[in-house]
């Protein structure tokens, strides 16, 4: 039970992580910035709040055991969304689009939004549809990755 809630604020962590990274993107960009300069700054800043409320929300430190040295979690927590939010998800994108082809998959959805008066006849859905599915990888592994790695607690102080 306690993982589930545990899982439940990470993932609300996640939608706050989310937004402040397309927000800062979208403000970077507004200002003139390359994209990848915005996105780097939104990535940065978007793991640091992480960070913040994983550690005093979701993995809170328990007073019986020992200590954790907060640096070696921040970089831990750095480390594990750019394996997750970086290569895996990029690794996941070319696996549903240029091996697997999920645009193979999308007509009958693509036919339902047309019917409900959303025209996306020339649309790439598979595009926007990948990165949907990647969430339902990486938010776990990346939990898990968190939970048991990087805001692990060694034993008894």
């Amino acid at each position: 039970m306690k993982s589930l809630v545990q899982f439940i604020k990470f993932g609300i962590v996640g939608i706050s992580n989310t937004l402040i990274s397309q927000l800062i993107y979208m403000f970077f960009v507004w200002l003139g910035a390359h994209y990848l300069v915005a996105s780097v700054i939104g990535f940065i800043v978007s793991v640091l709040n992480a960070f913040f409320w994983q550690n005093r929300v979701v993995f809170k430190e328990d007073k019986d055991k020992e200590h954790r040295v907060w640096w070696q979690v921040l970089l831990k927590t750095y480390a594990a969304y750019a394996f997750t939010g970086l290569l895996l998800n990029n690794l996941l994108l070319i696996m549903w689009i240029d091996l697997i082809k999920i645009e193979q998959f999308t007509p009958p959805l693509t036919g339902f939004i047309n019917g409900l008066g959303i025209n996306i006849y020339n649309y790439d859905l598979a595009v926007d549809l990948a990165p949907i599915l990647n969430i339902f990888v990486n938010v776990p592994i990346n939990f898990v990755i968190n939970k048991f790695w990087a805001y692990r607690q060694k034993g008894e102080k």
